[in-house]
């Protein structure tokens, strides 16, 4: 166990772990469900989850969302990618930034579930479809996410490929 935690870097702590914990929380004290178990080896694997889920939603929908309203703006990524290199204090800061849209995720989400559960006691049918609309929602989500992060994966080769030709023609 502790050769696991010694593992995850900050960034899966801060991500991941914390708004995963506060999640399960939030989901218990405003909506009354405990998902949580007696192991708390297991509970760790929750939180995890939970908060990789919180953080795919900050990506998928308060991102673009806030980009849409011009919330906010962000850097040129090849300029991003350049100025990392050059200030490791900006991987901090992105960090830090990732957090609090993972925690705007969380609010977010515990609408709509505190929502749902309204819905649920009206519509009997859709206690019996949760499960399918959870399973179909992940789904969504994480294939979104693997679209997302192929994307940041090709431009980065990219990226690298440009620096080398230009090196190459110096």
């Amino acid at each position: 166990m502790d050769k696991l935690l010694e593992k995850l870097s900050s960034y899966n702590l801060l991500n991941n772990l914390i708004p995963g914990s506060f999640f399960c929380f939030l989901l218990y004290s405003i909506c009354s469900i405990d998902i949580l178990s007696d192991s708390v080896v297991e509970n760790l694997f929750i939180y995890y989850f939970i908060g990789m889920v919180l953080s795919r939603v900050g990506s998928i929908v308060i991102e673009p969302i806030t980009k849409r309203v011009k919330l906010i703006s962000y850097a040129d990524y090849n300029d991003y990618i350049v100025a990392s290199k050059k200030d490791k204090k900006i991987d901090i800061l992105l960090e830090t930034n990732n957090l609090y849209r993972t925690i705007a995720a969380s609010g977010l989400l515990i609408i709509f579930v505190k929502l749902y559960t309204i819905a649920e006691r009206h519509l009997q049918a859709l206690s019996y479809a949760t499960p399918f609309i959870i399973a179909g929602l992940l789904l969504v989500i994480f294939l979104l996410s693997f679209r997302k992060q192929t994307n940041y994966i090709r431009k980065r080769v990219e990226h690298a490929v440009r620096v080398e030709q230009k090196e190459d023609v110096e």
